[in-house]
């Protein structure tokens, strides 16, 4: 049977890589896109590799980008981002992704979607998952976006030329609120565990925070470590739940269990020395927090760009379980994880009706791998049969 071809680009936006699509080249019945992305990808797949599609097998590596005409005025281009799960055919819109963000102000100057500013250019993107404004800030060199540069990005290998994104706005990504249970920490009732402090958090995307200690870790396990241990996925995903509850994200521990995306769960821990996935040490005293985070249900090799940001966010609130973690004192936070540093940089402003996030900012780099045409299987996609037929 015949494929369908697609004009598409693939692309590393941070630690991440996706599938990027102008919306002008996918069907106009949004109903369809699902059955195209999860045959593009080869999610779906029982193994977990997608063997048979553009995923590579873990979260971080199996993602769709969107990009089309801004909705908004005060927007250059509209973007959307899509999870996809390797082992099955779930796609999830509930949030953003932080990582490939970075690539998108990038993309739509490469595609002519915008105009160059000299030297230097700035991308005000919508991202429609969250209904936010991030503002993309990059060199131009001969009117395409830089690559090329001296940054060195943890967990990417090779330097490159930076990308800053400043997320504005960012507070109540989902829920509305920056603190959705109106509290910075509160006591969670989690089955199977208990009760066990938690700090739910809403910036760039939710996300629930616990001490490592408090789930059974010293919070500077390699992930391929924490992968293995299954009580503690467990004991984690149970927390995630019962957050989304808490947070309002889902009406019950069922209804979170098919949303997965969010909360974001992470261990949080003072800083200490660690081992880095390249053999390294990283020492105690050039990092500020220690963070591990799960991604779709697996231990992230990163951290999820949001998820960084949130905690940023988290660390300048009095109360909470990262500001209580956190060295003192420090405006750019150095957010230790398994690949190295994220540095953070959240502006907080206290008013009367408590804080604000006024923005998160982070550097990350990007670069397009390859461009040309995907190809998904008919078979796969049969509602874009169904649809050919209904116009014909």
């Amino acid at each position: 049977m015949r494929q369908r071809k697609i004009p598409a680009a693939f692309i590393r936006g941070g630690t991440s890589k996706a599938v990027v699509f102008h919306a002008r080249d996918l069907p106009a019945d949004r109903d369809l896109w699902p059955e195209l992305f999860v045959a593009t990808l080869g999610a779906d797949d029982p193994n977990g590799r997608q063997l048979n599609g553009m995923g590579g097998g873990i979260s971080s590596l199996s993602k769709i980008c969107v990009v089309g005409p801004p909705s908004r005025d005060d927007a250059d281009i509209d973007y959307s981002f899509f999870q996809l799960t390797p082992r099955n055919a779930s796609v999830d819109i509930s949030a953003n992704c932080g990582n490939m963000s970075s690539a998108m102000g990038p993309f739509a100057m490469d595609e002519g979607l915008v105009q160059a500013e000299g030297g230097k250019t700035e991308v005000r993107i919508h991202n429609t998952n969250t209904g936010k404004i991030i503002r993309a800030r990059f060199d131009v060199d001969d009117e395409m976006a830089a690559v090329d540069g001296p940054f060195t990005l943890p967990g990417v290998g090779g330097p490159g030329a930076q990308v800053t994104l400043d997320f504005l706005d960012p507070g109540g990504a989902k829920t509305g609120t920056l603190t959705p249970t109106g509290n910075t920490r509160n006591e969670l009732d989690v089955p199977g565990i208990g009760q066990i402090e938690a700090s739910m958090i809403d910036a760039a995307n939710p996300c629930v925070f616990v001490r490592a200690s408090d789930i059974g870790i010293t919070g500077a396990e390699a992930p391929d470590v924490l992968e293995a241990d299954t009580a503690f996925l467990k004991r984690m995903e149970a927390v995630r739940r019962a957050a989304s509850v808490a947070m309002g994200l889902s009406g019950s521990l069922e209804e979170a269990a098919k949303i997965p995306s969010i909360p974001k769960v992470a261990t949080v821990a003072a800083p200490a020395d660690q081992t880095l996935l390249t053999g390294e040490l990283l020492p105690a005293n050039e990092t500020d927090i220690v963070v591990r985070m799960i991604s779709i249900g697996q231990p992230h090799r990163a951290v999820p760009l949001t998820g960084a940001l949130c905690l940023a966010v988290a660390t300048k609130l009095p109360g909470s379980i990262p500001f209580e973690l956190c060295r003192d004192g420090v405006d750019q936070v150095r957010v230790a994880q398994a690949s190295g540093l994220t540095v953070v940089e959240a502006d907080m402003t206290e008013t009367p009706d408590g804080w604000r996030a006024e923005s998160a900012s982070v550097v990350r780099t990007q670069r397009r791998l390859m461009d040309g045409y995907v190809y998904a299987s008919a078979a796969r996609t049969p509602g874009m049969d169904a649809l050919q037929a209904a116009a014909e």
